[in-house]
């Protein structure tokens, strides 16, 4: 993975800030300390979307998990595994 450059300018408080946040954070530098924030921030935004989604299905109709539900579910399943030996189709 390539890295590329991005400079930020900061007023002396936060630059002090993040000085010592890479002090007693263990970071060795303040571009490892900016990673581990923006990672954070991924991480977050994929958690707040799958709790959007989960919300989503909560509001739909709910559904009775059958014997035959999941006899049909199975099948569903069987049928998408490809044969031994055989590449799946896309």
């Amino acid at each position: 993975m390539g890295m590329t450059s991005l400079n930020i300018s900061l007023p002396g408080s936060l630059k002090t800030f993040v000085e010592a946040q890479i002090a007693e954070g263990g970071y060795s530098t303040a571009s490892e300390y900016i990673r581990g924030l923006i990672r954070e921030a991924q991480r977050k935004q994929v958690e707040e979307k799958i709790e959007s989604l989960l919300l989503d299905g909560l509001k739909g109709e709910g559904i009775q998990l059958t014997k035959e539900w999941w006899r049909q579910f199975r099948a569903k399943l069987k049928g998408r595994q490809p044969k031994p030996g055989k590449s799946p189709q896309k």
